[in-house]
């Protein structure tokens, strides 16, 4: 780690912070707005951590992931390399000459590197041991990252466990809420691998081992995020990149394995799997806190470290993050498996304003009637695609996929309500919209083959919304998109006073010239804002409930409560404290203005 930090000095990559900082908002503010920046910023190395009058003698990196380029250095190579890579695995040539043979053969030799080595010898990450009761979370600089937040959590922590009889093995990124100086609550959802694990401890009734791994090389955090099938250990994916084993050393107090060039090492147990304390609440990173619930929980046994150990930390929320940064070579490695499952893929992208499992956009090879509804459901069958709420399917006719604003223009040329699917499926556990939690309405729309007719009469912004302001008094705001278009999109802001279903006819009489409506809140929306609305739309809808097709085409994207039969809690938005802003400004370490503040929606 601390040779990687030299590498981003010398780059330019990094700013060093010798101010002493607060590992309680302090820092997390300063990160979260520093990624914002065109092009994400640089990597932040805060030397003087400390929490009110106690100061940490350990530095914490934020923002490693937070650029294109810094995630190259990383992988040590452009992505797209790693990608052709996987593609020539999963769909290997069969070469007909003898040289083509040994070169194909001394190919495959090399994947043995794949497989980590395993050692009993103490590491670097071994140099300092703590056990029992000397071992203290509290004298980790661990961040509480959002004033509502229910404490300091672990936030890029690596977290290694392996099934009941020893078999299978995994690495996987969770939230790490700190309770007290020996126990940690452990955030992972029902479809994690490492949650299957536990259930086969809690039905045996027998303590489960787990190490929580900080820093080291880099590329281990980024491996513990990857969405790899059940049973493959993500640190094989680790030595496939690096072209070398990545290797393992025996914990102190259990019997897991960890890297031994870690900065850190918390080992532990859950000692009772039928036990739960509530976790939470949380600032996730769909800009929303998630609530308070029963997760398990373990009990620090050791805290093991190098002698000038580094801790590194993200924060989440409102978008653009680091998971932006850290979530395109996922894209791009795992194009080339989820190929297998759709051979007519072309391409797909995860805009990270979408929060990424909320929207996904692919490019199709489409071959039949009904090909895209077809690969709609294919992606809905597959890992972590499963959980994608909203999937628009164009051709290979249609512009880059990164090309947001033509591609926009694209798709609506080609929208009509018949190429709507509404499906319901499995939701990921931070969705907050669908009427219970992890199940809902999902949309998967149909947008290739040709352009259909413009319909509408368009009227100027001004004009269209007095006519909406005479039918619809709670109308305040109106921003039309597209316009170029055959179905022009209206962002339509109100102060709600009753459901949006109820207020539908009254925009039927506008049906001449209004093809597709999305309804926002009067708080915490700005119609001109069209990042962060289509980040609110993404959150805010269920299809089976939200999406009304009638004359024209309405999207709720409001707040739901009791007037829209909603019965969950809906969240708060994560915001930035303004006290915190302005102590931080005062000491010259917030150099943000109200444009940037506003335009990302900090407050």
């Amino acid at each position: 780690m601390r040779e990687f930090i030299k590498r981003l000095a010398n780059d330019g990559e990094l700013r060093v912070i010798d101010d002493e900082v607060d590992i309680y908002l302090e820092m997390a503010h300063i990160a979260y707005a520093e990624v914002k920046k065109e092009g994400g910023g640089q990597a932040l190395l805060f030397t003087k951590p400390k929490r009110g009058e106690k100061a940490f003698q350990t530095p914490v990196l934020m923002n490693l992931y937070g650029s294109h380029r810094r995630v190259e250095m990383i992988f040590g190579c452009n992505v797209e390399h790693i990608a052709s890579q996987v593609q020539k695995l999963v769909a290997p040539d069969h070469p007909m000459t003898l040289r083509g043979k040994i070169a194909k053969a001394f190919e495959l030799f090399k994947l043995r590197k794949c497989f980590p080595k395993r050692s009993d010898k103490r590491g670097e990450c071994q140099a300092r041991i703590l056990l029992g009761g000397e071992a203290k979370l509290s004298d980790l600089p661990i961040l509480t990252t959002w004033k509502e937040d229910g404490g300091a959590f672990i936030t890029m922590g690596q977290a290694y466990t392996r099934s009941l009889d020893g078999k299978a093995r995994n690495l996987g990124m969770y939230r790490l809420q700190v309770f007290d100086d020996q126990t940690l609550g452990l955030h992972w959802q029902i479809h994690k691998d490492s949650n299957g694990f536990f259930r086969e401890y809690e039905k045996a009734g027998v303590p489960m081992p787990v190490s929580i791994a900080i820093g080291g090389d880099p590329l281990y955090t980024w491996c513990a995020t990857a969405p790899l099938p059940r049973g493959i250990f993500e640190l094989m994916l680790y030595g496939f990149i690096r072209k070398k084993s990545a290797n393992l050393v025996k914990c102190v107090t259990n019997d897991l394995y960890a890297p031994g060039d870690a900065d850190f090492i918390i080992e532990g147990f859950i000692d009772n799997p039928g036990q739960r304390k509530i976790e939470g609440p949380f600032g996730d990173h769909t800009g929303y806190y998630t609530p308070r619930e029963a997760y398990p929980f373990m009990r620090v046994s050791a805290i093991t470290s190098k002698n000038d150990p580094i801790f590194t930390a993200t924060v989440v929320g409102k978008p653009p993050i680091e998971d932006k940064y850290m979530g395109y070579p996922t894209e791009r490695i795992f194009l080339p498996l989820f190929k297998t499952s759709c051979p007519e893929l072309i391409d797909y992208s995860m805009p990270e304003n979408g929060v990424f499992h909320n929207l996904i956009l692919a490019k199709l090879r489409v071959c039949y009637d009904a090909h895209a509804f077809q690969a709609m459901h294919a992606f809905w069958g597959v890992g972590q695609m499963s959980f994608v709420k909203h999937a628009i399917f164009v051709d290979e006719n249609a512009p880059d996929l990164s090309d947001y604003e033509a591609l926009l223009r694209h798709c609506l040329d080609r929208f009509s309500p018949d190429r709507a699917l509404v499906s319901f499926g499995v939701l990921d556990a931070l969705d907050h919209s669908s009427p219970k939690p992890l199940a809902g309405g999902k949309l998967g729309l149909d947008l290739t083959g040709d352009c259909v007719e413009n319909k509408i009469a368009l009227l100027s912004d001004q004009e269209l919304f007095e006519r909406i302001k005479t039918t619809l008094p709670e109308a305040i705001a109106l921003k039309q998109y597209a316009t170029d278009s055959a179905n022009p999109i209206a962002l339509l802001q109100i102060r709600k006073s009753r459901s949006v279903k109820a207020i539908a006819p009254a925009l039927e009489e506008l049906k001449n010239h209004i093809a597709i409506v999305v309804i926002l809140d009067e708080k915490n929306n700005d119609v001109n804002n069209g990042y962060m609305s289509l980040w609110r739309v993404c959150n805010n809808i269920d299809a089976a409930r939200d999406l009304i097709i009638g004359e024209i085409v309405l999207l709720d994207a409001t707040t739901k409560d009791d007037r829209d039969g909603f019965c969950r809690e809906w969240p708060k938005d994560v915001d930035c404290d303004r006290d915190v802003i302005e102590n931080l400004r005062k000491r010259g370490l917030w150099k943000f203005d109200e444009a940037f503040e506003k335009k990302w929606q900090l407050l």
